[in-house]
């Protein structure tokens, strides 16, 4: 305990969700003393109320990050393998797919692009990796109320009214981050009118470890494949449109709810059945103005938030962790290495959440001539292989074959 009257600890994480999770764990695992809080304890049960219903495509480079962090062996036996990313128009007069281009991982790597967990089951098995870390600490139920941050410490005041000083103060407590705040971190933020349905659903066809992405209009239709479900293929599916017509969708009945997501899927895996309850957030982009102040990173969605598309945003939030892994070897919250941290991070950031800015616009179209050049630009850009390969790259967040193989 300090002079003042504060624990003391190498990390703290503030912010209990998959980002932060994997950070307490990832800095345990390389021998630091950590202490994560979050107001409210994880949701581990698909059935439980306020379950996270989402699931999250861990890129390549993401589960090395995983892997660091000694959570990729509990989770490897859950997670599908992604081999190809079909892109699908169906832009026309009717409902059906016009223009299909796949992607595939074994154009630019000997491994899938990514495999796919259910975000409740990562939640799980994260915990249990922290439950049996000597040196890390998990406070649920206990928020962040306040940060001073100093050239030498950072003092974060507990909703219990305890305190921790901390040599580096992680932020990963979403797009209202309290950790932001305290610093005076403005963020610039995008509303597009946009909401997604998250939900899990059973189908006719097998997905055959590809992940679909079906353009009309209002915002991408994605379903990614899960592990079978009683039996049935399965996958998880992201449905992206305007605001009222979320709030429509959800007000049906579930027949005519069934009737409306299969009109939207164009049938590419057959008759789809809903097989969890509905769940909902806004579609926002944000950048914080900056990712660092004195003693403390900003990572995930405190730093930066993207729309689901191209499975960025916890693989961006995980290329923050890495990054903040490997300069806090030898002093963790140095000035120096979080000059670097905001330097790399801050730049890609901004230029990522660019290009998923673009892609999205471009898939709210509603214009039928907007939409028929749409899919001419998709048709385009895949005939071109080096185009399609630079493409594929960046999206995996490398730069090269030996980065990937």
């Amino acid at each position: 305990m300090t002079a003042g009257g504060a624990d003391e600890t190498d990390i703290l994480v503030s912010g209990g969700g998959i980002a932060g999770l994997i950070a307490a764990a990832a800095f345990g695992a390389e021998g630091h003393q950590v202490i994560m809080v979050d107001p409210m304890p994880p949701v581990t049960d698909e059935a439980a109320t306020g379950s996270d219903l989402r699931s999250t495509a861990f890129l390549q480079p993401s589960v090395k990050v995983l892997k660091r962090a000694g959570v990729w062996e509990a989770l490897a036996p859950h997670a599908t393998p992604l081999q190809i990313m079909r892109i699908i128009d169906a832009g026309g007069a009717a409902p059906e797919a016009r223009l299909t281009r796949d992607f595939d991982a074994a154009d630019i790597s000997d491994a899938p692009f990514g495999w796919n967990l259910p975000n409740w089951l990562l939640r799980r098995e994260l915990l249990a990796r922290l439950n049996g870390m000597a040196n890390v600490r998990f406070l649920p139920g206990t928020a962040t109320t306040g940060l001073t941050a100093r050239t030498d410490e950072a003092i974060v005041t507990l909703s219990d009214h305890s305190r921790i000083a901390a040599k580096l103060v992680i932020g990963a407590d979403g797009r209202d981050s309290v950790v932001r705040r305290a610093l005076g971190i403005g963020a610039r933020t995008t509303r597009y009118g946009q909401k997604a349905l998250a939900f899990a659903v059973t189908h006719e066809r097998p997905h055959q470890n590809v992940s679909t992405e079906i353009h009309r209009s209002g915002g991408p239709f994605t379903l990614v494949p899960l592990p079978e479900r009683d039996g049935k293929p399965s996958s998880a599916v992201v449905w992206m449109d305007r605001g009222p017509e979320i709030a429509r969708l959800m007000a049906l009945e579930p027949d005519q709810f069934e009737e409306a997501l299969n009109e939207r899927s164009t049938g590419v895996l057959g008759h789809l059945t809903p097989a969890t309850r509905l769940t909902s957030w806004p579609i926002i982009s944000q950048l914080a103005e900056r990712f660092t102040g004195p003693r403390t990173a900003l990572i995930a969605e405190a730093a930066h938030v993207l729309p689901p598309i191209g499975a960025q945003g916890l693989n961006m939030s995980l290329a923050d962790l890495a990054l903040l892994l490997d300069l806090s070897r030898h002093e963790p919250g140095s000035r120096e290495s979080l000059d670097e941290f905001q330097r790399l991070r801050w730049t890609d950031a901004r230029l990522r959440l660019s290009g998923i800015d673009l892609l999205n616009r471009a898939s709210m179209i509603g214009s039928r001539p907007l939409r028929d050049l749409r899919a001419a630009g998709l048709g385009a850009i895949y005939g071109i292989s080096p185009v399609r390969r630079m493409m594929m790259r960046l999206g995996l967040g490398v730069s090269g074959r030996d980065d990937v193989a």
